[in-house]
């Protein structure tokens, strides 16, 4: 998928804060990391070392909790002073154009507009990652408020597709054709109204493929669809996603590598004039607060570095993470921003858009083996265009 080397490359440099406004979900996947938090409901009570990941009386489960160190419970973000403060902190310590709100499910937060407008007065972009249960009721004034975008996550596209991915409590087909009906609804909600929409599909082996054309499908032509590998799933994800592309006859137009985060996609133009993303994991680490971590490894190292995530601890202060399987990095705002961890996050993401820009950029000296015509033609031809986006 992205081995097209004469491809033009993008760089965006990562500039965005994730933010986790809500625990409650109306959803129970068995494949959930809950943002690498504990799911409140279930852990009401415990002290931090009792904390479950296993599915409690909300059917939810959260798959790193049992080796990744989390110690505090979240909090629900409410749109107050000390909100407004937090991202202000934060965008005062690194580089930050771009909120982006998960959870649990955002849609479910009862004053989610109120989030958005805050965000959207600090000069942010706000994007939502969701399921869609609740979308079609909030995106309205969430739209009104400056919301940008939304991703969705797809885990079924038929009520037996979505049924088999829950855990027992929520594995109910009557309950999954609701589920599929609200996050079609949702989709309508943000088209009408104006805000972007990206959806992202798993596709672990060859059976997922008819899913991913019923998406196309239905909404090709207007939702920027984004092809994800299982990580879990390694080669059959790879040959699947492969064969998909084959059968759509698409063909790939630039690759997008996200500087200082593990982001990367290949955009793929279709027969119809219409685009596809396949979206992938680069081995990145931060260099200093990775380089000694039990799960630096090819196996156990499953996201890589990501990006800079805001949570709040019940009862507690504004907690900043940089990687969901060790939540034992987690340190309060306050914290965070005189940390060293602060000022690594920062140079890291410099030092990640100059090297990316310069390697792509890279021509061959004048007289070395391999130099033909003229100097342009030869940077043209040795190495595509790149495009550094510095506003996404």
């Amino acid at each position: 998928m992205n081995g097209s080397p004469d491809l033009p490359v993008e760089v965006r440099p990562d500039r965005t804060l994730r933010v986790k406004v809500i625990d409650a979900c109306g959803m129970a996947c068995t494949f959930c990391h809950n943002e690498g938090t504990p799911v409140t409901a279930d852990n009401h009570g415990r002290a931090a070392g009792e904390f479950t990941g296993t599915p409690g009386l909300t059917g939810r489960v959260s798959i790193y909790l049992r080796t990744n160190g989390a110690d505090f419970l979240p909090a629900r973000i409410e749109p107050d002073t000390d909100y407004a403060l937090a991202l202000a902190a934060m965008r005062g310590s690194v580089d930050t154009d771009e909120v982006h709100f998960t959870g649990g499910e955002p849609t479910l937060h009862p004053r989610l507009p109120e989030l958005v407008a805050i965000g959207h007065r600090l000069g942010l972009t706000v994007g939502i990652t969701s399921n869609g249960e609740n979308g079609a009721a909030v995106l309205p004034e969430c739209a009104a408020a400056g919301l940008d975008r939304i991703n969705l996550s797809v885990f079924g596209t038929t009520p037996e597709e979505l049924a088999s991915v829950q855990t027992p409590r929520y594995a109910s087909t009557t309950l999954a054709e609701r589920k599929l009906a609200a996050l079609h609804a949702t989709v309508d909600a943000a088209l009408s109204h104006g805000v972007k929409v990206s959806a992202n599909i798993v596709v672990p082996d060859h059976t997922h493929i008819p899913r991913v054309l019923r998406i196309i499908e239905a909404y090709g032509r207007n939702v920027n669809v984004r092809v994800l590998t299982s990580l879990t799933d390694g080669d059959a994800s790879l040959a699947a996603v492969q064969d998909l592309l084959g059968h759509l006859g698409a063909q790939p137009v630039r690759h997008i590598h996200t500087a200082g985060a593990s982001g990367s996609r290949t955009r793929y133009r279709l027969p119809d004039g219409h685009h596809l993303d396949t979206k992938t994991i680069r081995p990145t680490r931060l260099p200093d607060t990775c380089a000694t971590c039990r799960f630096n490894n090819d196996h156990d190292c499953q996201e890589g570095y990501y990006g800079v995530r805001l949570y709040r601890a019940q009862n507690g202060p504004f907690m900043v993470g940089v990687c969901i399987q060790r939540m034992d990095l987690c340190v309060p705002l306050g914290q965070f921003v005189m940390s060293t961890l602060c000022r690594e996050v920062q140079t890291f993401r410099d030092d990640e858009l100059a090297r990316l820009t310069a390697l792509h950029n890279k021509t061959l000296p004048p007289g070395t083996k391999g130099d033909r015509g003229s100097p342009e033609k030869r940077q043209h031809r040795q190495n595509p265009p790149v495009r550094v986006v510095r506003d996404r």
